[in-house]
């Protein structure tokens, strides 16, 4: 047991090295990558939805407001939210950032555990969990440590717990234990990410299948088990093992609706960011690099396949099947790189089986050998003496360690390109400088006050602050440019509602699935900036347009405009309906000392966030049945100035006209006087001095706004409200909807089950031991 914790303890302790573990627990603000932007809603969940008693909700702060966590995951940011409250949220924030890289190789340990492996089998596990870490054949798509430093760390800890979801399975299905824990973890899977949770899903379906086979078939590892004395003979039948099965899936199903339901139901609001799925299926599934991963992956499959084991069959499939996913899933909303890692880990667990099968075998070998000797040299009259290294050749204790030898021969000669030479490195894929986790781990974790361009971002934060306690709160629209690089992140100013305390929105953000408004928004983007991500695949990009980018300001609600680049602030000065509050700067070139950046930030005049319609809304029936349908619909409306005075909605009084998605013509209405508007975190209140008269409010769409003083609120072009005033004072409130009712009732009494299964667990023990 030793041997295996100094094997799991090294992969740790690398890991950690290569993190810079005095950056970890210093108090600067993480940035680099998404990672650099997420640093936002944790903080927002500790200040706001916590104390509230809740785990989703409304965030104002980006693209017009958007359900946070209703389509992401929330666990990760829980943690590093409730940490935050014993330690400074600097570094509560880092610590959840890397838990899941952490926890990955005890988790697998524990995956080896559960499936009752004999040692070293396994350390081989949680071993080969460090090349997965340093594996730098990709970069974003999850696990690794290159795609938690980009932002990816939520995939990272669903993906350590799937390892334990599956391991609870197993051990399930053969003795029925762990029906209260197993249920909670799976929960817990789910709440720390979507991907990783259907590959324990699909863990859980074949550890399922693989128990309705006779016995006969994948006994070996429950014969090695019973040989070392881990596993008893007293398996459950099959039909109480699929009862096992059902209902602790159903039971941690149950736990998750909370979330489940709600997202299941509400997917027409989100928004598919239209990439494309890979199709360079050789280069991804075989890339150079990882081939001798794949072909340990091959020994382990053979090995498993000729013991008939159950934890080897098992990840055949797993690996079989993730990779076919990645193959033949046709275009949909998830990306078919997503799928990647499941493949990938599932050969690493598979090598690590192979190793730690062979690290096992040789120590047997080795011993029997040397127990044949000492017994013909008794056998011949000699006096025997035990060997003094015999205590290090048993597969339990030589095992862990040699295989810990063997991992850091594998990764840590690459880290030094001292000891490697580079070009045998370039061979493997592998490029020493910038492209390694150190390197990556020092930029995020030094954080935004160690960067050279601090003093300009600090300066440019704080004086938004101030024009937002002096000009008021309010959205607003920066220039995007790669060069924000030098910041930490090109997002770094997503951070606008952090650093202003909300009062500052910023449109851009993170979570682009979230919110039918994100199309829009990078629309505007690349109206407004000279070098633009335009990160949405299939959008009519124009490039950069000024005066359209600030019409479709002001149709969004949008107060300030901010600028960088010269050309863009030349025409923003010259441009009606701006105005010029202040410029700061201006700010020298990244290490050239020569004066390259002067930040100008306009009000954008005639830009309320609630006003009056002039013409009645043009109902379209079924114009949002799909996420796709209204974005076809309204990407066109919103490009055609001349259609803007009539929007388009989805449902609306009967004294609205129906029309089709290019109607573009309506009754028109004296427009509504609005005044007294107040605007909270989830709340927006206003006065009219007409009623009956539709009023648009310029705050992203989504159902569980509800409004008390008017009718509605409707969803209207390009993905804002409209109410209809039958009082003169009119409130709107971020609240529930019936989904999420549902969805809380079925956690609840998913919960209370489980209690009462423990209960009457406890007390059958409680029984059978007085008995």
């Amino acid at each position: 047991m030793a041997a295996a914790a100094i094997a799991v303890l090294g992969v740790i302790v690398v890991t950690l090295i290569q993190l810079h573990p005095n950056l970890l627990v210093s108090g600067s603000l993480t940035t680099g990558g998404d990672t650099g932007a997420h640093v936002a809603t944790p903080a927002f969940l500790r200040d706001t939805l916590l104390p509230q008693g809740q785990l989703t909700g409304w965030y104002p702060g980006w693209f017009n407001g958007f359900p946070v966590y209703t389509y992401y995951f929330v666990l990760p940011d829980l943690i590093a939210a409730l940490l935050s409250y014993v330690i400074s949220y600097a570094v509560a924030f880092k610590m959840a950032t890397i838990l899941g890289s952490i926890l990955m190789p005890i988790c697998a340990y524990g995956l080896g555990r559960l499936f009752r492996l004999r040692d070293p089998i396994p350390a081989g596990l949680a071993i080969a969990m460090l090349p997965f870490l340093f594996d730098s054949t990709f970069t974003i798509d999850g696990g690794n440590l290159f795609s938690s430093l980009a932002g990816e760390y939520a995939f990272s800890l669903s993906l350590a717990l799937s390892f334990v979801v599956i391991g609870l399975f197993a051990r399930g299905v053969q003795r029925g234990s762990f029906a209260l824990v197993t249920p909670l973890v799976m929960a817990a899977c789910l709440a720390s990410h979507l991907v990783p949770f259907l590959y324990a899903l699909v863990g859980m379906g074949t550890v399922t299948l693989v128990a309705m086979l006779p016995r006969r078939y994948l006994r070996g590892d429950d014969a090695q088990g019973i040989a070392a004395g881990l596993l008893g003979s007293d398996l459950l039948p099959r039909t109480a093992a699929l009862l096992w099965a059902l209902r602790t899936a159903i039971l941690g199903f149950a736990l998750s609706a909370w979330w489940l339901i709600p997202f299941g139901f509400s997917q027409r609001y989100t928004n598919s960011m239209g990439y494309v799925n890979d199709t360079q299926f050789i280069e991804k599934l075989f890339p150079r690099g990882d081939l001798w991963i794949l072909a340990l992956a091959v020994v382990g499959a053979v090995v498993a396949i000729k013991k008939a084991s159950r934890f080897g069959i098992i990840f055949v499939a797993q690996a079989l099947i993730w990779g076919l996913v990645f193959r033949f899933e046709p275009q949909g909303s998830l990306w078919n790189e997503r799928i990647l890692p499941l493949w990938y880990v599932s050969l690493y667990l598979l090598a690590g089986y192979a190793v730690g099968v062979v690290a096992g075998e040789l120590a047997r070998f080795l011993r029997q050998r040397r127990l044949v000797a000492m017994l013909r040299r008794a056998h011949d009259g000699e006096l025997v003496v035990r060997p003094r290294d015999a205590r290090w050749l048993p597969g339990a204790v030589g095992g862990p360690l040699m295989i810990l030898i063997l991992g850091l021969v594998a990764v840590v000669p690459p880290l030094s390109p001292q000891v490697v030479p580079v070009a045998w490195l370039n061979d493997l894929g592998i490029h020493p400088g910038a492209n390694e986790v150190s390197a990556w781990a020092n930029w995020n974790y030094s954080g935004y006050q160690a960067k050279p361009a601090w003093p300009e971002y600090h300066r440019l934060m704080s004086t938004m602050a101030a024009i937002g306690a002096k000009d008021g709160c309010g959205r607003a629209m920066w220039e995007y440019n790669p060069s924000l690089n030098r910041f930490g992140t090109p997002e770094s100013l997503m951070l606008l509602p952090y650093w202003t305390n909300n009062c500052i929105g910023s449109q851009e953000g993170l979570f682009f699935e979230s919110s039918p408004t994100v199309p829009y928004h990078f629309l505007i983007q690349s109206e407004v900036s000279v070098e633009p991500s335009e990160p949405q695949a299939g959008l009519p990009y124009a490039g950069l347009n000024l005066k359209l980018g600030v019409a479709h300001l002001r149709m969004l609600g949008v107060r300030y405009l901010m600028t960088s680049s010269p050309s863009v602030t030349t025409q923003a000065d010259g441009l009606g309906g701006l105005t010029k509050l202040t410029s700061i700067g201006p700010f020298p070139g990244e290490g050239s000392g020569v004066t390259s950046t002067t930040w100008s930030i306009y009000l954008i005049r005639a830009s309320p966030t609630v006003v009056g319609l002039t013409h009645l809304p043009v109902v379209v029936p079924g114009i949002d049945a799909s996420v796709q349908s209204w974005q076809d619909a309204n990407v066109s409306w919103f490009l055609n100035p001349k259609r803007w005075a009539v929007p388009l909605a989805a449902s609306g009084p009967t004294t609205w006209p129906r029309g089709s998605d290019t109607t573009a013509s309506s009754p028109r209405v004296r427009r509504a006087t609005v005044s007294h508007v107040v605007t909270g975190l989830s709340s927006i209140s206003f006065h009219v001095e007409r009623l009956g008269t539709p009023v648009e409010v310029k705050t992203s769409y989504f159902p569980r706004w509800h409004v008390s003083g008017a009718e509605g609120p409707y969803r209207i072009s390009p993905n804002l409200m409209v109410v209809v005033p039958t009082s003169h004072d009119v409130t709107l409130s971020y609240g529930t909807d019936p989904t999420q009712v549902a969805g809380i009732v079925v956690s609840t009494v998913a919960m209370l089950a489980l209690v009462v299964l423990g209960v009457i667990g406890y007390r059958r023990r409680h029984g059978e031991r007085e008995a």
